[in-house]
């Protein structure tokens, strides 16, 4: 799923080899913004093109792909054998992850940008119409519906009975999962896109209003604010985050480790390209596209780079990590499969 668990915390789980090599490609017919999901031997992913595509982890191999009712920028959400999708027309699909056949879909009253999550049989997800769903992961059947003053582009984060989901009505919602209702509302002061991420009791947002926000989403309360004096462009990037670090990219193509205690910042890394996409921390290392066409690899210590390679096409998906793997999709369609060389035969 997007950001690897229902936290957002976007820290894989696994590792990956020292040196990445490309071990195939998927090319897609027209862009690829979404996220992709990697479970059970497969790698789902969304396609401008109003296709969900399945295709083999092994080889890139299309196994199937499945026809939504507009582009799909929106990461999947794999539980089960079950593939949940949101699209351009506001359609929530729920796919079987084997056959690549509809099981349900749900429309809601806007675009769906916006990632799936999900906890004990309820999948919750925003909508451009201004709220948020939550579904019956069996049938589609609607849960409640949770509505905000302005549309939802970020993706719901889940802590225990909690969803929390930043506005574009300047607010970071809290939600009780079970009942729909309100349990916090904490102001932002700003619009935000990026989806929240959560490690405890804080919740770490990038805004419209060039800043990154911290907030201790259970008192309410904002805990500290990282804004750059010189350098004032929006997040839309969602943060990585650790104990001790909060990894964020923005437009203004800097990529940033700040002390996840303090906001301060420990260091940045250019780009050439503004940066949609958002990072992902595996071991010591971060990974991240950029619209320059260029993934790179940097530790996550100092920020300086270990490693890069050069799509030529931009990115604002993010990468996705499993089985010693990194995948990725770019502007261009092609699908990108990193991992360790395979060695020549004797």
């Amino acid at each position: 799923m997007f950001r690897g668990n229902a936290q957002l915390t976007g820290v894989a789980g696994g590792s990956l080899p020292d040196e990445l090599s490309v071990l195939w490609e998927f090319r897609a017919p027209e862009g690829i913004a979404s996220t992709a999901a990697i479970a059970d031997g497969a790698v789902y992913v969304g396609c401008d093109d109003g296709f969900l595509y399945a295709v083999d982890f092994d080889n890139g191999a299309l196994q199937w792909k499945y026809e939504t009712r507009g582009a799909v920028q929106s990461a999947p959400l794999v539980v089960g054998q079950t593939v949940i999708v949101g699209d351009e027309e506001g359609m929530v699909h729920a796919v079987d992850a084997r056959q690549g056949t509809a099981r349900w879909t749900y429309a809601t009253g806007g675009q769906i940008i916006s990632s799936a999550n999900h906890a004990d049989g309820r999948v919750a997800v925003g909508s451009y119409d201004g709220s948020m769903y939550c579904l019956s992961l069996d049938a589609g059947r609607l849960n409640w519906k949770y509505e905000t003053q302005g549309r939802i582009h970020a993706s719901p984060a889940i802590v225990g009975d909690r969803v929390i989901v930043s506005g574009c009505d300047e607010f970071l919602h809290v939600v009780d999962i079970k009942t729909g209702q309100s349990v916090n509302r904490v102001a932002m002061d700003s619009v935000a896109g990026a989806s929240p991420a959560i490690i405890g009791d804080r919740a770490v947002v990038g805004t419209y209003d060039n800043q990154v926000r911290c907030f201790d989403w259970r008192a309410g309360s904002t805990v500290w604010v990282f804004e750059d004096p010189d350098r004032q462009f929006p997040f839309l990037s969602s943060a990585a985050v650790t104990k001790g670090m909060v990894v964020v990219a923005g437009r203004d193509k800097m990529v940033r480790g700040l002390d996840s205690n303090d906001g301060k910042q420990r260091w940045r890394f250019a780009t050439r390209g503004k940066i949609d996409g958002s990072p992902v921390i595996v071991g010591n290392r971060v990974f991240i596209g950029s619209e320059d066409g260029v993934l790179y690899g940097l530790s996550i210590q100092d920020g300086k780079e270990v490693w890069r390679f050069e799509t030529g096409d931009g990115m604002s998906a993010s990468p996705a990590v499993a089985a010693g793997r990194l995948i990725i999709g770019t502007f261009g369609g092609t699908v990108y499969c990193f991992g360790d060389k395979p060695r020549a035969a004797k």
